[in-house]
């Protein structure tokens, strides 16, 4: 059966279909093109697909709240659920100013590249784990494991449970086709995720560690009443949680992506073996080709214009950051994949005051692991039969990308 892309019927954006999930950008850019401002009645949100409408959108936190929610599922539910999160995503300012500048500066760039032995640490055992293998999966064996490996550890996960949370977080995000909300076992992790750090905040009170969790405990922050009092358990678990969920999706998937987008352009691959200086800028370029985080919810708290078209109060928004970075308007040939492009605003881990707090350390993590694949395979194919995308609300990438190597 075609679908609405295929034969020129009326174009709607549903982030449940299979669309979605297996390759949008045929359909973003319809959207771009007939209804780059477009409104859902199915499931009653609008969504912003040009460049310049989404970059202004993220800036625009007056009229795009994130107090609702970031996803169609928390952005249907009361908002004084949404508090109870006590999650900084979902904060506007003054409340999320406050949050931000107290964790900003742990992820500042000299920060990061201060841990940058760990992370090599980290990714190069797993790396090892897998010469001789003839075969191996580039996500289940490679990119979903240092990640979370690496944030837990910068949070002070004990070891044992370090997995788990990347477990908790795929549970929580999957999606069924057609369905908004998550499956009962989704939001069962999604309830153990946060039962896990707020009991982990409070261990972290009894028995102090050398980590960011007991930072956390002992840190002053100045409310809104002009008093200073230290975070709560479950702010500290709403940060951690977050964090925990972003530092391990993020990496996972763009480096899942890497895999399947040099093997689709050795050409390239072999220019980065040749000359590592080019892997930072080919991290910019996964991340505008194909950026693991597709869309931003927002929800609109007043009247505002795009394009002509009135987005009303009261309404979810999407912004469709994996339209945006597609725009024609904006990218010379944004569908051809080049490590050499000339970088521009980046988007695919946001803008505005949203923009990813672990943004240096997705890019240090990521510049890493493809040094080191870079090391130990040179050439390595994919089996294009056997790969498998994840099903997520607004996260996407590779749940399997089947690797054959061949060592250096």
């Amino acid at each position: 059966m075609k679908s609405a892309v295929d034969i020129g019927e009326p174009v709607v954006f549903d982030p449940f279909s299979p669309t979605y999930f297996n390759d949008p950008y045929d359909l973003y850019r319809r959207l771009r093109d007939e209804a780059p401002v477009h409104f859902n009645p199915s499931y009653g949100f609008w969504a912003l697909a040009l460049n310049e409408d989404v970059s202004a959108a993220h800036k625009d936190w007056q009229t795009f709240s994130s107090t609702h929610g970031v996803d169609l599922a928390t952005l249907r539910l009361d908002p004084e659920l949404i508090r109870a999160y006590r999650s900084i995503i979902m904060m506007d300012p003054p409340d999320h100013d406050r949050m931000r500048g107290l964790f900003s500066r742990v992820f500042t760039p000299r920060a990061m590249l201060a841990m940058e032995p760990m992370i090599r640490e980290v990714i190069s055992g797993f790396a090892d784990g897998l010469l001789g293998r003839d075969t191996f999966d580039g996500v289940d064996d490679f990119s979903a494991l240092f990640p979370v490996e690496i944030i837990s550890r910068i949070l002070g996960v004990p070891e044992a449970d370090r997995q788990q949370i990347r477990h908790w977080l795929d549970l929580s995000l999957h999606r069924e086709a057609g369905e908004m909300y998550p499956t009962p076992e989704g939001q069962q992790a999604a309830a153990d995720s946060g039962a896990y750090f707020f009991a982990l905040a409070q261990e972290k009170r009894r028995h102090p560690g050398d980590d960011m969790l007991t930072q956390m405990t002992e840190v002053e922050m100045e409310r809104v009443d002009g008093s200073k009092t230290r975070l709560d358990d479950g702010e500290i678990a709403g940060f951690a949680s977050l964090l925990g969920g972003a530092g391990a999706e993020t990496v996972t998937k763009l480096v899942g992506n890497a895999w399947v987008l040099f093997a689709q352009h050795p050409d390239q691959w072999s220019d980065i073996v040749a000359d590592a200086s080019l892997i930072p800028n080919a991290v910019e370029e996964i991340l505008r080709f194909q950026p693991p985080s597709q869309y931003q919810g927002r929800f609109s708290v007043r009247d505002s214009e795009w394009q002509g078209v009135t987005i009303p109060a009261g309404h979810p928004v999407l912004l469709l950051t994996g339209s945006a970075t597609r725009d024609e308007r904006v990218y010379d040939q944004p569908d051809r994949f080049d490590i050499r492009r000339p970088p521009r605003q980046a988007l695919g881990l946001g803008l505005g005051i949203h923009s990813c707090l672990g943004a240096a350390l997705a890019r240090l993590e990521s510049r890493v692991a493809l040094e080191e694949i870079a090391r130990r395979w040179p050439n390595f194919a994919v089996d294009a039969e056997g790969l498998r995308r994840v099903q997520m609300s607004n996260v996407a990438g590779y749940s399997h990308v089947p690797v054959s190597s061949q060592t250096a």
